[in-house]
């Protein structure tokens, strides 16, 4: 072996040491970079059977959600057990951004208010990201009852006191709730009707077999504008647009009752924070677009004002304590 070919050979060696050090050191690197999100389906779980408020807000934001991620967004209804079935699921869902649930009154406030023993807990398992609308509350009566408005409506319940009743789509829902309290500020002795869900409780008050009821302006609007239901006060930050002749309960003094009904979207708890940064940038996008605004005008909701992740978890925590006080005062608890 001459001289020369010493020098090559451990020159060979050292370019083959370098180059595996250098593999060595940056395959950790590649394997530890986030794959682009989404780069695979969106499942958007709504708790609710198809046909709803809720399940409309969904399928409306879904679409255009996907849109904005260039991913497409599947709408899965998991309904029962007042919502909590699919919240529970999606509570134990991978924290990875796949799987998101439409939140809303019923499951994420007043669930936990009055059941102690729920499957999930609404604020700790969700990692909320923002809203998707706000919707107008509406006390509603049969158009039979002879009142015209609040002021009637009161005067008449009270001159006729245990002759009246209400519907509600269950106990402890928002309408029993919120009822309850009118009740209670105002003095009235109205007797509660509860039915197994929203639909039935309508029915009835359609047919006069109940007086009233309280529910979201976004499922009655065409009842209301068809004469087959009468609208007295509205729960909304000013005068619905559809409903231009009805008051609020600010402008009736009852500030405690103009709280509005919401749909939202969250995420399992330890979602990474860059994945929820992501889907609440892409929410607003679709919230501030025109066509948008139209769309939710239509449908009888607001488009809702800017509401960050920490935002509306605080805004959750506090009606949970709301509708919890006034369960409490009314001894309203859901085993």
């Amino acid at each position: 072996m001459s001289t020369n070919t010493l020098p090559t050979l451990h020159r060979r060696r050292f370019v083959g040491t370098a180059c595996a050090m250098t593999s060595a050191i940056a395959l950790p690197a590649l394997a530890q970079a986030p794959a682009r999100y989404p780069n695979r389906p969106i499942t958007l779980v709504v708790p609710f059977p198809p046909g709803g408020s809720v399940d409309g807000a969904g399928r409306a934001m879904a679409d255009r959600l996907g849109k904005v991620l260039r991913q497409t967004v599947v709408v899965e209804n998991k309904a029962g057990a007042g919502g909590s079935i699919g919240s529970t699921w999606v509570a134990r869902a991978a924290p990875d951004g796949y799987t998101l649930i439409v939140t809303s009154q019923s499951t994420h406030v007043v669930n936990p208010a009055v059941s102690p023993s729920l499957p999930y807990d609404a604020v700790n398992d969700f990692a909320p990201i923002t809203l998707i609308d706000r919707l107008a509350n509406v006390l509603l009566v049969n158009p039979a009852l002879p009142v015209k408005n609040f002021a009637e409506f009161v005067t008449y319940v009270k001159s006729n006191p245990g002759q009246w009743n209400y519907a509600s789509s269950g106990n402890g829902s928002v309408a029993h709730l919120s009822m309850e309290l009118l009740k209670a500020k105002l003095g009235l002795f109205i007797t509660h009707i509860p039915y197994r869900g929203a639909g039935p409780a309508l029915n009835d008050l359609l047919s006069g077999q109940v007086h009233m009821t309280w529910n979201n302006l976004s499922s009655n609007l065409t009842m209301i504008q068809n004469g087959r239901l009468r609208a007295l006060a509205v729960a909304s930050p000013g005068r619905a647009p559809q409903l231009p002749g009805v008051p609020t309960f600010d402008e009736l003094k009852l500030p405690d009752l103009n709280l509005t009904s919401w749909t939202g979207i969250a995420a399992p708890a330890k979602t990474p924070e860059p994945i929820i940064a992501q889907l609440y940038d892409a929410m607003r996008t679709v919230l501030r677009a025109p066509q948008t605004h139209d769309a939710w005008r239509a449908r009888g909701a607001m488009v809702p004002e800017d509401v960050k992740p920490a935002e509306y978890r605080r805004e959750i925590q506090q009606r949970i304590q709301f509708y919890r006080s006034i369960a409490k005062a009314n001894k309203i608890v859901l085993e």
